[in-house]
């Protein structure tokens, strides 16, 4: 299940770390030649990327880069997805802040989460793949939202008690998607 990244594919990264001379100690294999390199994640889909820069561009952390089937001015082409351990420990520090960010920026589509998530199967439900979030918060979550659908993270917050920061639980999901904690990938692709 995947119930908030509709977007078939990402048409934008955030740049996490760029190595502008490859990755140090053969990385990618021990004769292959270094060639410049970013690490990225998408804006839609937070879907870790490794990325090749066209020749001569430097790419500064925090940069949004185009990937879509346009005209490119960065970005010649996509290696392929990252895992959370290949990130250097720049991208890792990186891509809390850069998250925070987005999901701030499309408070909305998570809300939307927070409204719809339904039952995994007869004894779990979505809403408790939310790291802090058992059956107690969950059923309350389902009450709330039962009498009025939540409008922003603070209507949560005010509406449901003891339950921790809904922008951190997204957010700690999100990484314990990218460690691939589990199977289910709510937030990610």
């Amino acid at each position: 299940m995947n119930q908030i990244n509709p977007a078939p594919r990402e048409e934008f990264a955030i740049v996490l770390d760029f190595l502008p001379n490859g990755y140090p100690f053969g990385v990618r294999g021990e004769f292959q030649r270094k060639f410049p390199v970013a690490q990225g994640i998408g804006k839609i889909r937070f879907g870790l990327l490794e990325l090749a820069p066209k020749k001569g561009i430097s790419l500064q952390p925090g940069q949004e880069v185009y990937l879509g089937e346009g005209k490119r001015d960065e970005i010649h082409h996509i290696i392929g997805k990252l895992s959370y351990s290949r990130l250097t420990e720049t991208a890792k520090t990186e891509v809390k802040f850069i998250l925070e960010k987005l999901i701030k920026e499309n408070e909305q589509r998570f809300i939307k989460f927070f409204n719809e998530a339904g039952p995994i199967n007869m004894r779990r439900h979505y809403l408790e793949l939310l790291p802090g979030v058992g059956k107690k918060h969950m059923w309350e979550i389902i009450e709330q939202r039962k009498e009025k659908p939540f409008e922003n993270f603070e209507d949560i917050k005010s509406r449901v008690k003891l339950l921790p920061d809904p922008e951190k639980l997204v957010m700690k999901r999100i990484i314990s998607e990218f460690e691939e904690n589990d199977n289910y990938h709510i937030f990610t692709s």
